[in-house]
């Protein structure tokens, strides 16, 4: 054996060997980089991978019967012993060696300081990241189901109490109610991954909940349990639960964190019953017909919650939404005075109770800030914005660009809907603040890819206008105009998007023409002014826009008209007087940034 190994190490069959594989990996290592920058198929590695590894023993096999001499390679049974250079060959492949691992380390170095130095991990997703599935009714009661919501909803809820934790949103979990998606599918679109799932039975007086953490990459239960108790206990439950999944996920709570976990949310059956029931009318009103009437359906069991639960803050700024539509409408569609008055009262009222029950800061000044955007007391409200984007909160205003990005603020609104999109990424509103705050920031590319990946995650259209603008902001016409044609469901949305791509490519025949076939069926007044001013007609935009200042409110629908411009001012301020009075009061800096360079708008 010893003579085989000497043998072996007298004709570098060792050395060869060594050095096949410290150059097969440099070689591999490159190779790899340059099928990933070129996006090539899986097969193509696979490929050099199998090429390697069958050449390692014809590598070792020549090594053995073959020597390099003065005349050549010949084999080493011809040559002679007395003869032989191995020795000199030996060291040559001794510096190959050292100079092949020199470029090895070289090549490690560039790829850890420099390639990937300057770029962001492709993995965001925190280890301590959970969402909580929407809790299965295991009985057929008549509020069985909406009981199962309300639990789930609290525990999701305690959890968002632990600072470590980032819980996906309500909107976001309860998409997949009902679904029997698997649990890894799930966890990558939310991006979280840890998943919580269990189950509900209540009979009589006794109610039964399982409960299990799940964690997502290898689907091993990290903690499971069942509670059997009385069904007026639900708290003590809920609490436990949440209290647990935080344990299992390696978070130390401290006795404050205990405390505020166990005194947050609904504590009564009932009212978990009552807002579950609000909330599902909730969501279904939003983009109906009857939007306003189902709302104020809706509204009836925030009222329920109301009185069961009277320091629930989300049942007020749930039960606001109602008076939010009648205030924002006056301009569009005309109000009475007493229903003004009567939605003013009510929108204050509600607000005033959700910042008074807040649980925690960021929601109050959520709240406060909605409150001040509306009513027009606007003066410092640049810097309390600014403040709402430090709490990094999964919360936004309901109107946080139109008062923002137009003035400068549109990196702090991308921020903001950057953090929504990571803590409900099923739901419309981060993507569609994140992709609209891109555009005001000349940012068309960034604007695009959002804006597609939200409709692609959501399927709510109004992302697929933003993706349309996106791309006629970027002057890619011909994919808008594809897009147009192949998604647009009625004709106001074709026309409008049609005029906006054609004032965009200077087109001002085809935007009168597309225009007198779009202002019969037009149903905001603040939209019209927008198509009117990209097409030049500021006479016509300042007439409209005085009449929509003298109506109460009005300032909102003018705001709207320069948020969706994307044109800096579309109207003359002294056109608006009382607006101009707001804008004064607010310091905001008027005209407003212009990011789009539009051909025809003349000023």
């Amino acid at each position: 054996m010893s003579q085989l190994f000497q043998e072996l190490k007298r004709r570098n069959v060792f050395r060869v060997a060594l050095a096949y594989l410290a150059a097969s990996w440099l070689v591999l290592q490159v190779v790899q980089l340059v099928l990933e920058s070129t996006s090539a198929p899986d097969w193509v590695m696979q490929v050099f991978l199998l090429a390697v590894a069958v050449g390692f023993p014809f590598a070792v096999l020549f090594a053995w019967a073959f020597e390099m001499t003065p005349e050549g390679i010949k084999r080493e049974k011809e040559v002679d012993r007395g003869q032989s250079i191995t020795n000199q060959t030996g060291r040559k492949l001794n510096r190959t060696i050292i100079i092949v691992l020199a470029a090895a380390v070289a090549f490690l170095l560039l790829d850890k300081f420099i390639l990937q130095g300057d770029s962001e991990p492709t993995d965001t997703v925190t280890d301590k990241s959970v969402a909580v599935l929407p809790f299965v009714a295991m009985s057929s009661g008549p509020d069985d189901e909406y009981f199962a919501d309300g639990l789930t909803e609290e525990i999701l809820n305690s959890l968002t109490r632990v600072p470590e934790l980032l819980v996906t949103a309500r909107t976001s979990a309860f998409h997949f109610k009902g679904k029997d998606d698997p649990i890894p599918e799930i966890a990558a679109a939310l991006g979280v991954a840890h998943i919580v799932e269990g189950s509900v039975r209540r009979s009589g007086d006794r109610l039964r909940v399982t409960a299990q953490l799940i964690r997502a990459g290898d689907g091993f239960h990290l903690w499971s349990e069942t509670y059997d108790h009385d069904a007026n206990d639900v708290f003590g439950v809920q609490t436990d639960i949440a209290e647990k999944i935080a344990t299992a996920l390696d978070v130390v709570l401290d006795d404050e964190q205990l405390e505020e976990m166990r005194s947050f949310g609904l504590q009564n059956p009932e009212a978990y019953v009552a807002f579950q029931k609000g909330v599902e009318l909730f969501n279904d009103a939003h983009g109906a017909p009857d939007q306003n009437e189902k709302l104020l359906i809706a509204n009836e069991w925030f009222e329920k919650t109301m009185a069961l639960a009277p320091e629930f803050s989300d049942s007020y700024s749930y039960h606001a939404d109602y008076f939010t539509h009648i205030i924002s409408e006056v301009a569009e569609k005309g109000r009475s005075t007493d229903e003004l008055n009567a939605a003013m009262a009510g929108l204050e009222g509600d607000l005033a109770n959700a910042i008074r029950f807040a649980p925690d800061e960021s929601r109050r000044d959520t709240y406060a800030y909605d409150l001040d955007l509306i009513t027009a007391r606007w003066r410092g409200l640049h810097a309390r914005f600014e403040q709402l984007v430090t709490y990094n909160s999964c919360h936004i205003p309901n109107w946080p660009e139109i008062l923002t990005s137009p003035f400068g603020k549109a990196d702090a609104v991308r921020r903001m809907g950057e953090r929504a999109i990571e803590c409900d990424p099923l739901s419309f509103s981060g993507w569609m603040v994140s992709a609209t705050a891109s555009q005001w920031l000349g940012d068309f590319e960034s604007a695009i890819e959002t804006a597609r990946l939200g409709f692609e995650a959501t399927g709510h259209r109004i992302l697929l206008g933003e993706w349309v603008s996106s791309l006629i902001y970027a002057g890619r016409f011909e994919e808008a105009r594809e897009i147009i044609d192949r998604e647009s469901r009625e004709e106001r949305q074709q026309l409008s998007q049609s005029i906006v791509l054609a004032a965009a490519q200077g087109d001002m025949d085809a935007v009168q023409a597309t225009l007198g076939r779009y202002e019969p069926v037009a149903v905001r007044k603040s939209y019209l002014m927008m198509l009117l001013a990209l097409a030049g007609e500021r006479e016509r935009v300042n007439e409209i826009a005085a009449e929509i200042d003298a109506v109460p409110f009005g300032y909102l629908a003018l705001m709207r008209a320069v948020h969706s411009c994307r044109c800096g001012a579309p109207f003359d301020l002294d056109a608006t007087p009382r607006l101009a009075r707001y804008v004064e009061d607010a310091d905001f800096e008027w005209p407003p940034v212009s990011p789009v360079d539009w051909p025809l708008k003349g000023w």
